[in-house]
């Protein structure tokens, strides 16, 4: 990709309110209330939204979906075909890569996540793995492209939404070609009829709309892989690509909220605190809550699936005054939750701290 590409992927970072652009994004895509980490599973409106471009109208009837390239034999199937394949429901938390974004300083100009950026869902579909068989994938292969309907202009660039996988996160037996979500139709802002799930990756990766996968014998390097989607640390760097979620916890915020601030009021006495943690490089083994800095462990439950986030908790006497609540994960992989933030220049995989202040009265 041309570096004067590169260079006009976004607006320089900004230090003021939030401009104009910024509250037209807000308002067309989606996050999740923190209240809804009380859902072992996300209902579809609540669950997190990001779309790019617009929201194709595709009719079902006459879609079909092609494979093809590096393959044995090509393949175009409609959604009769793909619903007579095996099927497989896998429950995954997908998180937006930019989720809190706009809590850095200067603040990275694009959708402005705060924490919300999240959701979990039980994808029912068929997996990649087995179509891939079907077509016969040849041993030169090294990537499969996955392409959308949806399509528009960033940067500068027009295109269709396309994400690439190396061939060997494409032959996972959990990667999923989903067309139901939730045990119900998959709705049209989700990726109506066919959307990919990734399970452990942020979600740019899973691409929605899905009208063509290709598997490739060289790298792919579209705009929202090779331009978007990477750890910068100014526009000029080339940086590293985005890929497995970091790991996260965030917590159900205690009490009652503030209409315009947010900040938290309740009772005192005992009080259960809780939420979610999940990891795209593996099990979460542990949650600390810190209550005014003081960190004490929480109790676990099991995950929901391997890809998707634990419940944990942790009882609290709440005592009056002003307090500081907040909770930090770490996984199998020894990686925990940083106190503070590091700056990147795309606002990439923000996993700093949750903080909720409260007021027990």
């Amino acid at each position: 990709m041309k570096q004067s590409q590169r260079n006009r992927h976004t607006a320089p970072p900004s230090t003021g309110p939030l401009t104009r652009e910024e509250l037209q994004l807000a308002a067309r895509n989606h996050s999740m209330p923190l209240e809804a980490l009380r859902y072992e599973v996300t209902p579809p409106g609540l669950h997190y939204v990001l779309t790019h471009f617009d929201i194709p109208d595709i009719d079902a009837e006459h879609w079909h979906l092609r494979v093809h390239g590096a393959v044995e034999r090509s393949l175009e199937l409609s959604m009769a075909a793909l619903r007579r394949d095996p099927a497989i429901t896998v429950p995954v938390t997908l998180e937006c890569a930019g989720n809190g974004r706009s809590l850095l300083e200067p603040r990275p100009l694009s959708q402005p996540w705060v924490l919300e950026g999240v959701g979990t869902a039980e994808w029912t579909g068929v997996p990649l793995a087995y179509l891939l068989g079907k077509a016969g994938v040849l041993p030169n292969a090294v990537e499969v492209v996955f392409t959308g309907a949806d399509s528009g202009v960033q940067g500068g660039v027009p295109q269709r939404y396309a994400r690439s996988l190396p061939i060997r996160e494409a032959l996972r037996p959990d990667v999923v070609l989903a067309y139901a979500m939730n045990g119900g139709a998959l709705p049209p802002q989700h990726g109506y009829p066919l959307r990919l799930v990734v399970p452990g990756w942020y979600g740019m990766a899973s691409v929605k709309w899905l009208e063509s996968i290709e598997v490739a014998t060289t790298r792919f390097t579209g705009f929202q892989q090779d331009v978007a989607y990477r750890y910068q640390d100014s526009a000029d760097d080339g940086g590293t690509p985005v890929s497995r979620i970091r790991v996260r916890s965030l917590m159900v915020p205690p009490g009652v909220p503030d209409f315009f601030t947010r900040h938290r009021f309740l009772p005192h006495g005992p009080v259960l605190l809780q939420g979610r943690a999940w990891s795209g490089e593996g099990a979460v083994t542990a949650v600390e809550v810190g209550i005014d800095g003081k960190w004490v462990s929480a109790q676990l439950e099991p995950p929901v699936g391997g890809f998707a986030w634990r419940k944990w908790t942790l009882p609290w006497v709440a005592d009056p005054g002003e307090h500081v609540l907040s909770c930090r994960a770490s996984d199998v992989t020894g990686a925990a939750q940083p106190l503070e933030q590091n700056w990147n220049y795309q606002g990439m995989g923000n996993n700093v701290v949750q903080r909720v202040r409260v007021r027990v009265e």
